[in-house]
């Protein structure tokens, strides 16, 4: 076990493992310390400078980065002394730096526009006839676009591509003033993770074209959310705005650290999977093929499940376990048998050794923890035994809908698939990011989401209706 040390920070004692960063210390900790080059998970590189702190009994200011904590030390992040080492530094930095703030797509989540608020100073000490310029607009590939007169050269993204994905797509080009990110000829950026570069630029050098020019961000509202692409489960942070007279629109995911899931990062696909919200989404409540009432749909769905029929009902892994549950609950009733069989999300050649899983939902751990059968034997034989089906967001039929044939079946999808025109029922219900809800991910971590999306029509939960079919039952005295 490592030893633990004490030490003081501004006046406040602290404790951390002896040898620890400093810098960690303080960012575990939300103190305020600028730096660049410094990212918890690409460890120190000391080149920014930025991240200069007082410690007694040092001739000179130290980068807190590369300075081990020991027992006794006294740290100071604050004062006249120190604060004029940063903005010198910071001076230096924007020698060359364009002043195109109010068109620059990072405004607003820029550090260096942050730190030269902070410092205090507006007008440099330092008269250039013409500044060093560089290229704007190169597209580096995977939805990433370089503006290289705007790097301040922390080798974030060098150092990603190097170190975790070990694909080396970047590199310093060029010398001096001159220095320059760029990709090594040939090499275009492209690998799974590529688009983590933009978070980790802390300035506007990288941007994603995907987002690039769409909102400012101080128009976006944000919740916590788990991205629903693979078991992982990966944390993330849902960027929405509700325009006036428009739906709530997400405009992008973005990571969101968890250390014990998916670290600072996500894949370039769980990240971009935010447009299939709101694509071919299912709008209308249908009977028989023809528009209806949500309230008709759902007493003749009461009228279909009391008829005494072999029921069965198919979950969909992405489903949260509230809905899991409710779903067995409402079956328990109607001593209806339950499955959760969906081979259509294993993907073999999606999953690595990183972040992606093979299995692309998001909730398949639930089945083990609520008994809910996946077997594929006893799945073909419920079909074939059963009258009706309840089909619970699950497109396994979509390239199997000859098994629905004489069948009465009842859907609840967010998004239209084929399995809709063998309905006779098919309600319109909340997609993943509407609902809240709970997930339990391939290593048994439960999550809880709670949605922060607004809509002017907001869509029923299955939960909702579910339960809306219960008390229709328990007035039926069945």
């Amino acid at each position: 076990m490592s030893e633990v040390v004490k030490f003081t920070v501004d006046g406040a004692e602290i404790e951390a493992k002896k040898g620890s960063l400093l810098i960690d210390s303080l960012l575990d900790r939300d103190i305020h310390i600028p730096h660049f080059c410094y990212h918890q998970a690409l460890g120190k590189d000391g080149n920014c400078r930025m991240c200069m702190v007082e410690i007694e009994g040092q001739k000179r200011p130290q980068i807190a980065c590369d300075t081990p904590v020991k027992e006794g030390m006294i740290v100071r992040t604050k004062g006249e002394k120190i604060e004029k080492v940063r903005r010198e530094i910071l001076e230096l930095e924007l020698i060359n730096h364009p002043i195109d703030c109010p068109t620059c797509d990072q405004a607003g989540e820029c550090k260096l526009q942050d730190y030269y608020m902070e410092s205090g100073f507006y007008h440099s000490r330092i008269e250039v006839e013409q500044k060093v310029t560089a290229r704007k607009r190169i597209e580096l590939g995977s939805n990433v676009m370089l503006d290289q007169e705007r790097c301040v050269l922390c080798t974030r993204c060098v150092r990603f591509c190097s170190d975790i994905t070990k694909t080396n797509e970047l590199g310093v080009i060029n010398r001096a003033d001159h220095s320059v990110i760029g990709t090594f000829p040939g090499r275009p950026l492209s690998n799974p993770y590529a688009m983590n570069v933009v978070d980790l630029c802390p300035v506007g050098a990288l941007t994603s074209q995907d987002f690039r020019f769409k909102q400012r961000v101080w128009f976006l509202d944000s919740f916590d959310a788990i991205c629903n692409g693979c078991a992982r489960g990966c944390n993330i942070r849902v960027d929405h705005r509700k325009e006036k007279y428009k739906d709530d629109q997400i405009f992008r995911f973005k990571p969101r650290v968890n250390k014990e899931v998916n670290g600072w990062f996500i894949c370039d696909e769980g990240r971009l999977s935010y447009k299939n919200e709101a694509e071919n989404r299912f709008e209308k409540t249908l009977m028989d093929g023809k528009e209806a009432l949500l309230d008709n749909a759902i007493t003749k769905s009461f009228k279909v499940l009391t008829q005494k029929d072999k029921i069965v009902f198919i979950l969909d892994p992405n489903l949260s376990i509230e809905e899991m549950q409710n779903a067995k609950n409402l079956a328990s009733i109607l001593n209806a048998d339950v499955t959760g069989y969906a081979p259509q999300y294993i993907d073999e050649s999606f999953g690595d050794d990183f972040l992606r899983k093979s299995d692309k939902c998001a909730n398949r751990a639930a089945y083990k923890e609520l008994e809910i059968d996946e077997n594929e034997e006893n799945f073909k034989k419920l079909i074939e035994e059963a009258n009706t089906l309840v089909i619970l967001g699950n497109n396994y039929f979509d390239k199997h809908l000859e098994s629905l044939d004489n069948k009465k079946v009842i859907s609840f999808f967010s998004h239209n698939f084929e399995t809709i025109s063998k309905s006779a029922v098919a309600i319109p219900v909340a997609s993943f990011y509407e609902k809240s809800g709970t997930y339990i991910n391939f290593e048994g971590i439960k999550q809880k989401v709670i949605s922060k999306i607004r809509k002017d029509s907001p869509k029923e939960t299955i939960t909702s209706i579910i339960e809306h079919i219960k008390t229709m039952i328990d007035k039926g005295n069945l």
